[in-house]
């Protein structure tokens, strides 16, 4: 192994890590926001909504600009900006500057989290092995930061203004010296540009399982405390560590995803994340005490932990460059991410909290399903790649 290699893998894990600890440092801190700009929860959800719009906005438009100009350039870009773009929604002094903030956040991000992807695929085809559970299991390391400073902070009286800035400032030379170690990607082949053309259908059904993964995770992230405490009786304390047990079983499923996908492929190992994340939810919802679900939440993040680095590694690997075809499923899975906690609220408005979150046991069996129509063999798998030098580029 190279040493630009080895440098371009490390780079790649540290801009999951930069990514998620920007990110949770914003979620974090909601309850400080609320109370410097004393918003109700209907802004709070306001907010959540911008942001979550802002980023699947810029995602939808990015194949042309990924097939145009690479993941090593967009990344060069964008990291920094969602960087400086932290430190706006930190200063915004009123909810109309917050949510203008908020918006171009979103949208930095949006475009930071597809060509981190797409570089994710390209160092992986460089090194001729799978690598994406491993970057992924960086933004884990992210947000798990982001929250233990965050109670620091807390802890040390550290108001949202200072520490959200503060992160951002940070983040903003990491991202730029990051930046000189991602690789660029090879040129697609063909008359027609990469971004113009309509992906292969693969790519389409990997965009449509992360839908369901992405639906599941954002329903977790959203409604299993108040599930914790309303349905099941749990005090706050004990209703909180819902969603750190279940991002602690994401990040050792992602840890150890890349040897077992070199083992079982990604066809098996979708199917069975999908029977996974069913069957943990469902004990989930059928558990007799809060103490027995948080522990089910453990299993369910093992579950569906692995299931977007699969995709996005196999979307990768549809086309000759990457980042197009990651633009795409990724666009379609982060719709799943701001429609499921939305769906999961007017059904529990319609029915119950514990019957609607019956959805996300569908959405599990909905992914073993699709997972069963990928090809049984990997289209182009995880094969080396030259790496492009600029002066070859220009050429």
């Amino acid at each position: 192994m190279t040493r630009e290699l080895r440098s371009a893998r490390y780079g790649a894990v540290l801009t999951f890590v930069l990514a998620g600890l920007m990110v949770g440092t914003m979620t974090v801190r909601i309850p400080a926001l609320t109370d410097k700009l004393a918003l109700s929860e209907a802004m709070v959800g306001t907010i959540l909504l911008v942001w979550g719009l802002g980023a699947l906005v810029t995602m939808q438009s990015m194949r042309r600009v990924m097939a145009r100009a690479g993941s090593r350039a967009v990344l060069r870009i964008s990291g920094p900006l969602t960087a400086l773009s932290l430190v706006g929604v930190a200063l915004a002094p009123d909810l109309p500057l917050l949510l203008v903030a908020v918006a171009l956040f979103g949208m930095a991000f949006g475009v930071m989290d597809v060509a981190m992807n797409a570089q994710g695929s390209t160092v992986e085809r460089a090194h001729g092995r799978p690598l994406m559970n491993g970057m992924h299991a960086g933004w884990c390391v992210g947000a798990i930061s982001a929250g233990a400073l965050g109670s620091l902070a807390i802890a040390a009286g550290l108001p949202f203004t200072a520490n959200v800035a503060l992160v951002g400032l940070a983040a903003l030379p990491v991202a730029v010296l990051i930046g000189r170690t991602h690789l660029p990607e090879p040129s697609s082949t063909g008359t027609e540009p990469a971004g113009r053309r309509r992906m292969p259908p693969v790519v389409y059904l990997l965009g449509a399982i992360m839908f369901f993964a992405f639906m599941v995770e954002g329903t977790v992230a959203d409604w299993n405390g108040l599930y914790m405490r309303d349905e099941l009786g749990a005090p706050e304390a004990l209703a909180a560590l819902g969603y750190p047990v279940f991002e602690t079983g994401m990040l050792a499923a992602r840890l150890t995803g890349d040897r077992l996908r070199a083992r079982f492929g990604v066809r098996g190992m979708l199917t069975v994340s999908g029977v996974a994340t069913a069957g943990f939810f469902a004990v989930v919802l059928v558990a007799p005490a809060a103490l027995v679900a948080v522990a089910a939440m453990f299993f369910v993040g093992l579950g569906v932990a692995t299931i977007s680095p699969l995709t996005l590694s196999l979307a990768g690997t549809a086309t000759r460059t990457p980042g197009p075809a990651i633009a795409q499923a990724g666009a379609m899975g982060y719709a799943g991410l701001l429609l499921g906690p939305v769906v999961i609220g007017f059904l529990s408005d319609a029915s119950s909290l514990r019957t609607a979150l019956g959805v996300a046991v569908v959405l599990g069996v909905l992914i073993a399903l699709a997972s069963r129509l990928l090809p049984r063999e990997e289209p182009a798998p995880v094969t080396p790649l030259p790496v492009r030098e600029p002066a070859e580029a220009a050429a």
